[in-house]
């Protein structure tokens, strides 16, 4: 009964009291009880070897449900800024693509290993070198864009009159910090000087800021692809691909054999592909 206890993680006297209980049904004792001993007798017996076969089946059953649930769980996972812009929107349109894959998001940054984090899949915003022991396919370049709210771009200023009259919007997360020199070099635009502007420590808060008409920011294109095609924010000059970073799908090589995984990474691509470039 102490056994049984630990098992179904409840106290011994719950045991006693279902067994108790079961006998009250049965109208009849299926255990001998001697002192502190228990044991089944002749009827405990036949009625155990009766009912054994049922109680294996719904094990079997119970464990094989649970075991299908958990075969098609997969943790995935991508910088904050790409799984709030661009994950969470598309949520629904995987249920719909693959509706048994249940999939998790984690949002570590920087070079790890995927096994230890318990991380069977990942979309690398970086760079492919950092990641040679993987499997690495590329999904896509990074482009980097100048946005604003359309009220801000209303009147059709270009960058160099839009700086002049509002503020610009930095990210200051390392990760970051090329991204302004980047495109103002490309479109020869002066940087702006982060000491006279607006410094946001993610790049989530700086869209938001951008959203809500604060200034202009130069970010990553697929951050606001769906912010600009719903109208919230619109391009201003030419985007520009980021030397510095491209997008990958990754995973230990042993895994490719795994069907939820080529599934999932068959979505994700699609959806890529889908990006502007």
């Amino acid at each position: 009964m102490t056994d049984a206890a630990s098992a179904l993680h409840v106290t011994h006297s719950a045991i006693s009291q279902a067994i108790k209980s079961l006998e009250g049904q049965l109208g009849q004792a299926l255990f001998n009880r001697v002192g502190r001993h228990v044991t089944l007798n002749a009827t405990g017996r036949q009625y155990y070897k009766s009912i054994a076969p049922a109680l294996e089946q719904i094990t079997r059953a119970t464990h094989q449900l649970i075991d299908d649930k958990q075969s098609h769980r997969l943790t995935l996972n991508m910088v904050n800024s790409l799984a709030m812009h661009w994950w969470i929107p598309r949520v629904n349109q995987l249920n719909q693509y693959a509706p048994k894959l249940d999939v998790r998001i984690s949002t570590l940054i920087g070079k790890f290993v995927l096994e230890d984090e318990g991380v069977d899949v990942a979309v690398i915003h970086g760079n492919v070198e950092d990641w040679q022991e993987y499997y690495c396919e590329k999904l896509a370049d990074d482009e980097l864009v100048m946005v604003a709210s359309p009220e801000l771009a209303a009147d059709g200023d270009g960058p160099k009159m839009l700086l002049a009259k509002y503020p610009a919007i930095i990210a200051t997360n390392d990760r970051r910090k090329h991204d302004w020199q980047v495109w103002c070099e490309a479109n020869k635009v002066s940087i702006p000087n982060p000491a006279n502007n607006l410094k946001f420590g993610a790049s989530i808060q700086a869209v938001q800021a951008a959203i809500r008409h604060l200034g202009v920011f130069v970010t990553h294109r697929i951050f606001v692809r769906d912010d600009v095609q719903q109208g919230y924010l619109v391009e201003i000059g030419k985007p520009v691909q980021n030397p510095y970073q491209m997008f990958y799908f990754a995973c230990p090589p042993n895994k490719l054999k795994n069907e939820n995984i080529l599934q999932l990474r068959n979505w994700i691509r699609r959806e890529f592909n889908q990006s502007p470039q």
